[in-house]
């Protein structure tokens, strides 16, 4: 079975609730209706019911099942505001205020789960990173021992060989320009939880660089080394070794070269690069010249899964992102 099929199946028996922030986005609609026919989560629409009635009656899309809530109208309008009171009073945040911000369903979103009434939040379609993440880290938070957000592609290559039965899992590829050497750390540890979460992958984690074991003299090269040695003290269970360069960590026969013993050289699964540029720069070289599949960014990091799509994403990237996200509420 591929692995969006995997995901697709085990989002179907956990049946978790997410929350379609945009729900009177077309492509978000027509999302709702497929992710509904296949019984995929339990979905919850942000927005006018009036206005989703008229687009969804002049497009033909049935999201009958789907649960429509207005944020400027809920119920519970004054409970979520109670909580962001408590949550951000040291910032001087008022009630009025608060009811005020709930008008904003990239508020009301993340307010739903923290108070439990959703598993997960998808929004992105037609707003920005940013706004998106602002009120997911001010009101939903990190997990207990993260500092950071990032964001992961899954590469998916034809080639069997590669990674875990053609799966590759690329980190920090979406949020952290120039991440430091503990905020690599916590990317490598959080990827590997992402990664079994949603790949059901054992993770092998090379933490990459133009280096393999001191090859080469650079404070570049110590930061990758340092990350690794705080990634495996916060982690000692993980397979992780760096620094390592990219030959030897997916390459059996260089990687015993050059890192002779390791766990990881040559049989890498998961590779955290040292910053943005390179991540990104690597995932598309990937996705363009091998022809690989690239499935993402799926934010981690966050107490609760909330993940931002492209303002370019297609029906199908919404209904994928939507699997994912029920595979990571877990």
């Amino acid at each position: 079975m591929e692995l969006l099929d995997q995901i697709k199946e085990k989002a179907r028996k956990l049946q978790n609730r997410i929350v379609l922030a945009e729900g009177t986005e077309l492509r978000t609609l027509k999302a709702a209706e497929i992710i509904i026919k296949e019984k995929l989560a339990r979905i919850t629409l942000l927005g006018s019911p009036a206005e989703i009635a008229e687009l969804t009656k002049a497009e033909g899309i049935n999201i009958s099942g789907a649960e429509i809530i207005d944020p400027s109208t809920s119920d519970k309008r004054q409970h979520y505001a109670e909580m962001m009171v408590e949550i951000r009073k040291s910032k001087g945040l008022t009630i009025e205020d608060a009811l005020k911000s709930l008008n904003n369903p990239l508020v009301f979103g993340p307010m739903m789960i923290k108070a439990g009434d959703a598993d997960g939040e998808i929004a992105g379609a037609i707003n920005a990173t940013g706004d998106v993440l602002r009120p997911a880290l001010q009101f939903v938070k990190t997990l207990p021992g993260v500092s950071v957000v990032s964001g992961v592609f899954f590469m998916l290559f034809k080639d069997k060989s590669i990674g875990d039965n053609g799966i590759l899992v690329f980190a920090d590829c979406a949020v952290m320009p120039d991440p430091d050497e503990k905020q690599l750390a916590e990317i490598a540890v959080t990827t590997a939880k992402t990664a079994k979460a949603i790949a059901n992958i054992e993770p092998r984690i090379a933490m990459l660089s133009f280096s393999t074991k001191g090859s080469a003299k650079n404070p570049l090269v110590d930061k990758m080394a340092n990350a690794t040695r705080i990634a495996q003290e916060m982690a000692p269970e993980l397979m992780i070794d760096g620094e390592m360069q990219l030959d030897a960590a997916l390459n059996e026969e260089v990687g015993q070269l050059k890192a002779p013993g390791s766990k990881v050289a040559g049989k890498a699964n998961i590779l955290v690069f040292p910053g943005l540029e390179a991540a990104n720069i690597g995932y598309k070289l990937v996705q363009r010249l091998a022809g690989a599949e690239a499935i993402g960014p799926v934010l981690q990091g966050m107490a609760a899964p909330i993940n931002d799509l492209s303002r370019g994403c297609s029906v199908s990237d919404i209904v994928n992102m939507v699997a994912i996200t029920a595979n990571q509420a877990g």
